[in-house]
């Protein structure tokens, strides 16, 4: 929760003021006054500052009791700064100042008293290493633009002030308005978790804006981040993020298929697609999408491309089309009409091309047109300029229609340069513009597909809890025994291919007592079997069976070797990582060597429901194997389904997991068994 001393403060002190602006300690106050701050400003420095609207003070302890204190000052003052005007009573503080957790250990124990110092006396910090908050309140920044308050326009919390600032300038060249920006740098005390909790627990769905914009560098506390995101899209808010910071660095040590696959980019999408969040790569797909939010019109599926630019449409139409968005054609019958208004040579069938000779009249006619159209749910209009007419009456249209008609528009105005007066024009009366068609129908994509927050709903499978907790807490930290593992997973309720593990030529033997020929031996002890020619397939013979026993147990490394049962099906893959304070993440995708190479892995945070499970399997791009092809059956979806869900329940019974890759999975129509699994307890 935010305090309101931070919100909306009586007065602020400025801890480093300055009459130049070119100082964050100067330009802050250029931005309260300009920005209509009510409130009293105190600016403190040892030199006497002489600014209109605020009162000179030249030494902390002599300020009067203040509620929110504004820091620009070396990072080495602000401990002694905060602890003083804290114990007078100020419960809010922003912290401009660098040189902290980011600078390394010197910096780490400053941020470290400084929070203690705020938690002693009930007070609350953003920053440090931040650049403010603006607000409809005040313009507590030290940078340009600060955007004009709208009270319906977007909410940004960001780690990074310079991504704030190059946030905020590419959105105003677009249009897109803002209401509050909190700039959370170091977040030492007050993260984004605190501000999504503020912003949920204070949400009014009459006032509170709808729109949620993250740059995220950290999430200290996914759990809370979840929760709250969760419930703010449930109750109708729009959330869409960018994480930086990821990196591979992290999976090249991962002992496991699984473990080399969970990257921190992974996570952070399960994370993501958990609470409903649109992840995105770029400031301007961030911009983009919220600004398809702020239309504040459903978008649905099915749109109509509207251009006098062939090139435009064909382009908008393959990035919608390959990211699950219609561009659905429209009956002859129904067009004809309309065709009839248009210069020839035009076409009504979506998209809908009025030639480069098109009209402000016809744009009309045919905006009308889509708006009555049932198999139509949304427009996006392309209209730019060779620069040889003026498009001013074009735009007016736009204007007009965006204010009238029951169907969101969506404008795409390349022409910066030969229209860019006209399109300013346009944007002053309260549009927004998409300057570029790929990348807006990335966004309407993103918009369309997006699902509910799948957070706090999930099925925990049954399965036999208490030897599945005798199991890991008798068993020592690293790689279970194989006999353990086929205990935990059949504790689990997972099926495993029969198997028995041979450290001898005398018991192979015992063989054809308990298993059926053709089997499968493998080498036990080298991890990687495949590469050291540890794996023999179709073994039919006893004799077969000796000669390759005899081949693995020169392998270096080898202690003996693990038969199985052959299985005949596709190969397919499940297992767990965990990720800190993340908890577990879920993978699962084709299996056998193809893991790392194909990379079609899809993934989910513990625990899932079934639905989860189910989504995860379709969203492959190898599903249609799962669904059969050319007359091959397809393998059992329900049970791969019940397999992650069994899967997920278990790591989050037993968090002491620290890694399962089950892989390959043997899946036909009739049943889907694990073939070779591997646990790692922490």
């Amino acid at each position: 929760m935010l305090q309101n001393s931070l919100l909306n403060p009586e007065n602020i002190a400025i801890i480093g003021a300055s009459e130049n602006q070119s100082k964050p300690g100067g330009k802050v106050i250029f931005n309260l006054i300009s920005g209509g701050f009510k409130g009293k400003i105190y600016g403190v420095n040892p030199k006497v500052i002489s600014i209109e609207g605020v009162e000179h003070i030249a030494k902390v302890d002599l300020l009067p009791k203040v509620d929110l204190a504004i820091l620009s000052i070396p990072a080495a003052l602000c401990v002694e700064t905060v602890n003083t005007l804290a114990q007078a009573g100020t419960k809010g503080f922003i912290i401009y100042s660098a040189g902290f957790a980011e600078a390394g250990e010197t910096g780490i124990k400053l941020e470290n008293q400084l929070i203690a110092i705020a938690e002693k006396y009930n007070a609350q910090i953003i920053g440090p290493n931040c650049i403010g908050i603006i607000n409809g309140n005040y313009k507590g920044v030290f940078t340009t633009p600060v955007p004009d308050y709208n009270a319906d326009g977007c909410e940004l919390i960001s780690s990074s002030g310079a991504t704030a600032v190059f946030i905020m300038e590419a959105a105003h060249a677009v249009g897109l308005n803002f209401s509050n920006i909190y700039s959370i740098g170091n977040a030492g005390q007050t993260g984004v978790e605190e501000i999504l909790e503020h912003m949920d627990t204070t949400y009014d769905p009459e006032r509170s804006p709808k729109v949620k914009l993250l740059y995220l560098e950290n999430i200290k506390n996914p759990f809370k981040f979840l929760k709250h995101a969760s419930s703010l899209v449930r109750k109708g808010c729009h959330l869409a993020a960018i994480k930086s910071g990821y990196s591979e660095a992290g999976s090249r040590a991962a002992s496991s298929h699984t473990g080399a696959i969970a990257t921190s980019d992974t996570l952070i999408r399960a994370l993501f697609k958990k609470a409903a969040i649109v992840y995105c790569n770029s400031r301007e797909e961030l911009i983009n999408v919220a600004a398809v939010w702020q239309e504040n019109k459903a978008t649905g599926k099915n749109i109509a491309i509207i251009t006098h630019a062939g090139g435009s449409a064909v382009m908008l139409t393959d990035v919608l089309s390959s990211n699950g968005v219609n561009v659905p054609p429209i009956d002859e019958d129904k067009g004809k009409g309309l065709l009839e208004k248009l210069h020839p040579g035009s076409s009504v069938s979506n998209p809908i091309d009025f030639l480069a000779t098109g009209t402000a009249d016809q744009l009309a006619e045919i905006i009308d047109f889509c708006d009555e159209l049932e198999e139509i749910d949304a427009m996006v209009v392309v209209f730019g300029s060779p620069g040889l007419f003026n498009v001013r009456d074009v735009y007016e249209v736009l204007h007009q229609k965006l204010q009238s008609c029951k169907k969101a528009i969506f404008p795409v105005l390349p022409s910066l340069v030969n229209a860019g007066k006209e399109i300013q024009e346009f944007i002053d009366k309260g549009h927004v513009n998409f300057p570029d068609e790929v990348v807006l129908g990335k966004a309407l994509a993103s918009a369309a597909n997006l699902d509910v927050p799948a957070y706090g709903k999930y099925d925990l499978a049954e399965m036999d809890y208490s030897k599945i907790r005798d199991i890991i807490v008798e068993s020592k930290s690293g790689y279970l025994d194989t006999n353990i593992v086929r205990e935990l997973l059949t504790a689990a309720g997972i099926e495993m291919v029969k198997e028995r593990e041979f450290y001898d030529e005398k018991s192979l033997a015992a063989v054809n007592k308990s298993m059926e020929f053709p089997l499968v031996m493998k080498v036990l002890g080298p991890i990687h079997k495949t590469d050291v020619g540890g794996v023999s397939l179709n073994i039919n013979s006893q004799e077969f069976l000796k000669k390759e026993f005899k081949r693995m147990m020169k392998i270096a490394g080898a202690k003996g070797v693990l038969i199985q049962e052959m299985k005949k099906g596709e190969e397919f893959f499940a297992g767990a990582v965990k990720k800190g304070n993340f908890g577990h993440l879920i993978l699962c995708g084709m299996g056998g060597i193809f893991v790392e190479i194909i990379k079609d892995v899809a993934n989910g945070l513990a625990p899932l429901s079934k639905k989860e499970a189910e989504k995860m399997i379709q969203s492959l791009k190898t599903y249609p194997i799962i669904q059969g092809y050319r007359g091959r059956a397809g393998i059992n979806e329900a049970a791969f389904a019940d397999v992650i869900v069994r899967l997920a329940s278990l790591v989050h019974l037993a968090p002491e997991i620290e890694e399962i890759d089950m892989n390959p999975l043997i899946g036909n129509e009739r049943e889907l068994v694990v073939v070779d699994a591997r646990i790692r307890l922490s």
